[in-house]
């Protein structure tokens, strides 16, 4: 028997050609899951797709803004004619640097918009289809759901919420057989963290790099596969007794900082 495989399933990722995403993509089709890869950069969603199938995996790539409710249905709609859905990936999300006086209406929206209702619009698109056999849902929180942390008023708020109704939807629909559960990285070293240090500290990048990283009490940043790792896990049949639970992932930041 092989541990964690996911033969035979198909898994949906959004925003599951960069970063975390990508590493989650990669390493369910390893597995042996059928992935479906909802990405906004088209450029980046057949490069991925690419290098699955180079990889001998199977994956396809959707163009997909979670945002946009009938486009996510749609999509959904397109998949399950055709296959069962036994696994949703909720990772698409985007940041905000902030507090609430640094924060406009238009940075609420936006926030809003993609971290709360792409997760609803994606999982309100599933649920009715996973009921007949049920399934997984795994949805992408942040560190930033459980403590305070600086300059993150709108994100931290829209993370709150993935967690709130990763517990909602894992109450309401446990006897349909369906599990879901939360993820909350702490700072993970992705495409995004190198744009971001080398947009805000031109120069020093290498200097706010190790700042950054020793953020962490166990003195580096996460790895994307770590957090595929743990994705992995709790989409497989081995967490099946686990459900409603917020899973950290963050070197130690929550329970050993200060």
């Amino acid at each position: 028997m092989t541990l964690f495989s996911l033969k035979n399933k198909t898994a949906i990722v959004t925003g599951g050609a960069s970063g975390i995403g990508e590493a989650i993509s990669k390493k369910f089709a390893a597995q042996g899951a059928q992935v479906h890869i909802l990405e906004f950069n088209a450029e980046n969603g057949d490069r991925t797709v690419a290098e699955i199938s180079a990889a001998g995996g199977k994956a396809t790539f959707h163009s997909c803004d979670v945002s946009n409710t009938e486009q996510v249905a749609q999509i959904v709609a397109t998949i399950a004619e055709k296959q069962y859905i036994d696994i949703l990936v909720n990772n698409a999300g985007i940041a905000h640097v902030g507090n609430l006086e640094g924060t406009a209406v238009a940075d609420m929206d936006r926030i809003y918009n993609v971290n709360i209702k792409g997760v609803y619009n994606c999982m309100h698109a599933v649920i009715g289809k996973m009921k007949e056999k049920g399934g997984v849902i795994v949805n992408m929180a942040s560190i930033a759901s459980s403590v305070g942390i600086s300059d993150r008023f709108a994100y931290s708020m829209s993370k709150g919420a993935v967690m709130t109704m990763t517990l909602s939807v894992a109450k309401d629909y446990l006897d349909q057989g369906i599990r879901c559960n939360s993820i909350s990285p702490a700072r993970i070293h992705t495409p995004f963290v190198d744009g971001f240090i080398g947009k805000n500290y031109p120069g020093k990048e290498a200097e706010m790099f190790e700042k950054l990283s020793k953020t962490q009490p166990i003195g580096r940043m996460g790895k994307p596969e770590e957090v595929a790792n743990l994705a992995l896990y709790l989409c497989s049949d081995e967490a099946s007794f686990i459900t409603g639970t917020d899973f950290p992932i963050d070197g130690g930041y929550i329970k050993l900082n200060g």
